[in-house]
């Protein structure tokens, strides 16, 4: 007992000295000890008092953030949401998607049909876009039977119940289709979901097994592998073509004006508040603009917070325009969906888009390297986005402008170039043992200009061979494009096969016979110290750029049978096609100018101080262009072309230019011809300029072909290759190309 006692008294003793050790020292216990030895109720807990409210900035206020939104939604039940709209959530391509009815005929197995609209339907002008891209496209096939894949003639594009282009009873509407079968091997476009307040990813409809092709997509919901993000655009985005990029020239150091800008909508209440609400915390009105406004919708006085007419005031005194073009970042927010347009619009302007947008799939993720082209940042952490850009380096810089470029060019400038990147990217999936790697979706040209059925190996396409390091081989095949019957020995074409064949570098000739007439045997050609092949053309002017299973090297000369050279000129021409193999390289060289009066684009032989062709009656190219001009181009331009027997030199210029962005290279020659507008004098009817119509027909060819490529991609040079030490006043017995100075 006197032990139980003297354990009690030491422990009160304990505790009555801890208790003055923590009062005399200042202090104080924790809350919720002291209100249970006072037995006092727990209260809510006040916000900080701060002496110094008046100067910190705050995010919103202090109502905002101790009542709760009525426009949140849990996560659960967003899932929950999801799951009654797309029961198929699990979806992938091995799956869902009947890969028999695209590999019947191998890649070419790979066809696009679009159900007919019905009478009267409602169809929005973003929607006619696409439409009118795969129907225009190499893939679009009318007969269902062919098809591979399926797209509704429904517009889908927008799922807001409150938007005029909403369509109605979808679902009925789809599950009369025959070939619906729950969506399978069907390809739905979206770019707006869900409506007021809360925006969810609702469609409207049952989507089933159909892929999704839709903007604003949310990783949460993202089928990886099926599904395919694309990005929001206008509906005054172009169909095709499309304004280049803005960055003209790499300026060192590659920073702008501004470090970083957003000018933009505020929304006052509901989704995507929150992230816009906080944006006025790193403007400093100095590097850093980021100005938005709450004057926008019907409603916005009766919203309107203090922050409101300031804000409006600022926004006014900067111009969007001249931000963008004089700026280094471009915050892309969040709107009231996960995309906006800002994202498109800092690509095009070579603004490095600082993303805030959590949760974003970004476009095309399953093929682009975003990493390389934007900075990610976080929606949670926006005072961190000031410091994190203003530590990137200028090489970083540079590249990251450099590759908003590439991507804006290849894949973003027009709905065109949008669409036919989704398409590829599911042909992609269905032949996957032929499909295109992250590197060449993501160099110069781009995936869509690097057609996997010609080849999988890098080494074999004209692009790549600056980085890989390695050049190309050092033969040629000559291809003579021949249309006048063989009557003599002493005719052009013979001279120029012994021109040709004496080349060092010369592996093969070929005659491509159009001639009316059968082509000769044999034994009536002169002999050759490399192999001839003669081929028929079956009179189509397009057949000379059809890949030739024959031509084995990577240079091709293309040759018209009257083509005056010496091998001289040849060896010299080659040599310089090989530190330019993704150009063209000839002789004859023409150009094209705006015509203001006839608002048209005009076509000239004349000899001026600048080209932007040359033709292929004489250059170098490689292979891989016949590839691209047989199997990249609409049937309707080379028919043509095959009908008018005319302008296949010019469509070649068109096609490389618009590859490359760059101009042809013309090398030095002795001789030359020109076309003329009118009618000439000459002994041989076959040639092309004998025809009066021939000029004029070339003329209408340039208007053709800049509408369907939607820009013009020919470019002007005044760049000429010559040899070194030509028509210098040296000996002549120190000139590696002697000849070519002879008259």
């Amino acid at each position: 007992m006197q032990a139980r006692k003297k354990y009690v008294l030491l422990g009160l003793c304990t505790f009555c000295w801890l208790l003055f050790f923590y009062l005399g020292r200042g202090v104080r216990l924790p809350t919720r000890l002291l209100r249970m030895l006072t037995g006092q109720r727990e209260v809510a807990r006040p916000w900080p008092n701060w002496t110094d409210r008046a100067f910190l900035p705050y995010y919103a206020h202090l109502n905002e953030l101790q009542t709760d939104h009525a426009t949140s939604e849990s996560p659960r039940q967003r899932r929950q949401s999801w799951s009654v709209i797309y029961k198929d959530s699990h979806c992938r391509m091995e799956t869902c998607f009947d890969f028999s009815r695209c590999r019947r005929r191998g890649p070419e197995g790979f066809r696009v049909y679009v159900y007919p609209s019905e009478k009267n339907e409602r169809v929005s002008e973003s929607y006619k876009k696409i439409l009118t891209s795969i129907v225009e496209s190499r893939y679009h096939t009318a007969d269902p039977r062919e098809a591979c894949l399926f797209v509704l003639g429904i517009d889908t594009l927008d799922r807001d119940q409150l938007s005029g282009q909403f369509v109605p009873d979808v679902d009925d509407r789809i599950r009369g289709y025959p070939l619906w079968n729950d969506g399978r091997n069907h390809l739905i476009f979206n770019l707006y979901s869900g409506t007021w307040p809360n925006y969810t990813e609702d469609l409207g409809f049952n989507i089933g097994q159909a892929i999704l092709a839709r903007a604003s997509l949310n990783t949460e919901h993202y089928r990886p592998g099926f599904d395919i993000s694309i990005p929001l655009f206008s509906k005054d985005h172009p169909q095709k073509g499309g304004e280049r990029g803005w960055l003209v020239r790499n300026t060192v150091p590659p920073r702008r004006k501004y470090l970083l800008m957003f000018k933009g909508k505020r929304y006052l209440t509901g989704i995507g508040s929150d992230t816009r609400n906080a944006l006025h915390h790193i403007h400093n009105g100095k590097d850093i603009v980021s100005l938005t406004t709450c004057r926008h919708g019907k409603d916005w006085e009766k919203h309107k917070d203090a922050r409101c007419d300031h804000d409006n005031l600022e926004y006014e005194r900067f111009d969007y325009q001249e931000l963008l073009h004089n700026s280094t970042f471009c915050l892309v927010p969040r709107g009231r969906r996960l995309g906006s347009f800002r994202f498109l619009e800092s690509l095009q302007a070579a603004c490095v888009p600082v993303l805030l947008s959590n949760g974003w799939e970004l476009p095309f993720s399953d093929v682009i390297q975003w990493n390389q082209a934007v900075v990610e940042g976080d929606e949670r952490l926006l005072l961190q986005v000031p410091s994190t850009v203003r530590a990137i380096g200028n090489e970083r810089v540079l590249a990251l402008r450099q590759q908003t470029q590439m991507l804006w060019d290849a894949y973003f400038s027009s709905v065109d170039k949008i669409v036919l990147t989704t398409l590829e990217i599911i042909k992609d999936r269905v032949f996957s043992h032929i499909s295109r790697n992250k590197y060449t979706w993501n160099s110069l040209p781009g995936g869509l200009l690097a057609l996997p059925e010609y080849s999988t190996h890098l080494a074999h396409f004209p692009f790549y061979y600056l980085g890989l390091g390695i050049s190309p081989s050092l033969e040629f095949t000559a291809v003579i494009h021949a249309v006048s019957p063989l009557v003599s020995q002493s005719q052009p074409i013979m001279k120029l096969l012994q021109v040709v064949s004496k080349s060092k570098y010369c592996s093969q000739i070929i005659i491509l016979w159009n001639s009316e007439k059968a082509p000769p045997s044999r034994s009536k050609w002169p002999p050759m110290p490399v192999p001839l092949t003669i081929t028929d053309g079956k009179r189509k002017t397009t057949s000379r750029f059809l890949p030739h299973v024959a031509i084995e090297t990577d240079a091709v000369l293309s040759l018209d049978e009257d083509a005056a050279l010496l091998t001289s000129e040849v060896n010299f021409a080659f040599l310089v096609w090989r530190s330019f193999p993704d150009r063209i390289v000839g002789y004859p060289p023409r150009s094209h100018f705006w015509d203001p009066l006839k608002q048209a684009w005009g076509y000239t032989s004349k000899w001026t101080n600048e080209y932007s062709m040359v033709l292929t009656g004489a250059a170098f190219y490689h292979r891989y262009y016949h590839h691209l001009f047989s199997h990249y181009l609409p049937q309707s331009l080379r028919t043509l072309v095959d009908r008018s027997s005319n302008c296949e030199d010019i469509l070649m210029n068109f096609l490389v230019s618009a590859v490359t962005h760059l101009p042809p290279i013309k090398v030095a020659q002795r001789k030359q011809y020109k076309e003329s507008p009118g009618p000439q004098k000459t002994t041989n009817k076959n040639v092309p300029w004998a025809n009066p119509e021939h000029f004029n027909q070339r003329q209408e060819c340039v208007n053709t072909f800049a509408g369907w490529f939607g820009y013009m991609p020919l470019v002007h040079s005044q760049f000429r290759l010559d040899p070194v030490l030509f028509r210098d006043q040296v000996s002549v017995l120190r000139k590696k190309y002697k000849d070519l100075e002879r008259a």
